[in-house]
């Protein structure tokens, strides 16, 4: 049985270790990419109004014994604010293609999912689309935006089934090569 964990900053920097095994056995980084990805996460953790749920398995055990609980996903997001360095890349592009006030539309009071990520062996399950229907239950802000890469995967999919609509496409950050779009949708989920 699968079961969702909250964790704030705290609980999440405990479990950075599994959060990265995760995420390695999902996207399959380069290597040499992965201490700089974990200290991104980390310094993600101390950003403002920071969730991370896990979603955890219960193995069933014979009677008497503790359950095995493994984690076999997390995802997690904060709310956007100036001075972090995705959402001003993301603002000054989408101000440059839509105008300030639709960047402000999106972004002014955003709730940013930064990861969202199950591993592969329990991908397809629904875990993705629960975790962010959780994530995102309750929070305040307006909107909820992401990148994902820009290609028909699977998680594309997942968030154009969920509501969120391209506010950018072909995107390629700064310093980088891979095209990703850039997604929202407003909040709360209906």
């Amino acid at each position: 049985m699968i079961e969702f964990r909250g964790a704030g900053p705290a609980a999440f920097t405990e479990r950075l270790e599994t959060v990265i095994g995760i995420y390695t056995a999902a996207m399959n980084p380069p290597r040499d990419q992965i201490t700089g990805r974990k200290s991104i996460m980390r310094n993600h953790a101390t950003y403002p109004h920071f969730q991370c749920y896990f979603a955890e398995l219960r193995d069933s055990s014979p009677s008497g014994e503790v359950p095995e609980t493994r984690v076999v996903g997390f995802a997690y997001g904060f709310r956007g604010a100036p001075g972090q360095w995705w959402h001003d890349v993301v603002f000054r592009a989408l101000s440059e293609q839509s105008g300030r006030e639709v960047a402000n539309a999106w972004l002014g009071y955003a709730f940013e999912l930064a990861e969202i990520h199950v591993h592969p062996d329990y991908q397809g399950k629904g875990i993705g689309r629960a975790m962010i229907r959780t994530l995102c239950a309750g929070r305040r802000e307006r909107t909820a935006v992401l990148s994902t890469h820009d290609q028909p995967t699977a998680a594309r999919h997942l968030y154009a089934s969920l509501g969120f609509t391209d506010l950018l496409t072909r995107f390629v950050f700064p310093g980088g090569y891979e095209e990703y779009a850039i997604a929202g949708r407003p909040l709360p989920f209906t």
